[in-house]
């Protein structure tokens, strides 16, 4: 049977990370003035809720190989939160 996949794309299994804990310390972490930023143009959304958004999306970059710059997490963290803040419970809190 043919494979599938005749060439390896993105980082070797060398330069992989092998884990969230090398994952982080390749990539220090989101700067804080983002989430700040982020935070005071989305006041309708908790800024736990931004934090966590901020630093998942460096997360996720980081793990996809991807050139993590502020702006980069800025920009894919803005469009998160403008679902977040744009949608609507399922169900009305009761009270």
């Amino acid at each position: 049977m043919p494979a599938l996949a005749t060439r390896q794309t993105g980082p070797t299994a060398e330069s992989r990370p092998t884990g969230p804990r090398e994952i982080r310390s390749r990539a220090a972490g989101p700067p804080g003035h983002v989430s700040e930023r982020l935070s005071h143009e989305f006041v309708t959304v908790p800024a736990e809720t931004v934090d966590r958004c901020v630093e998942d999306v460096w997360a996720c970059a980081a793990h996809l190989g991807v050139d993590v710059t502020t702006a980069v997490v800025e920009r894919i963290a803005r469009e998160r939160l403008l679902a977040v803040a744009g949608s609507a419970p399922l169900v009305a809190p009761r009270g």
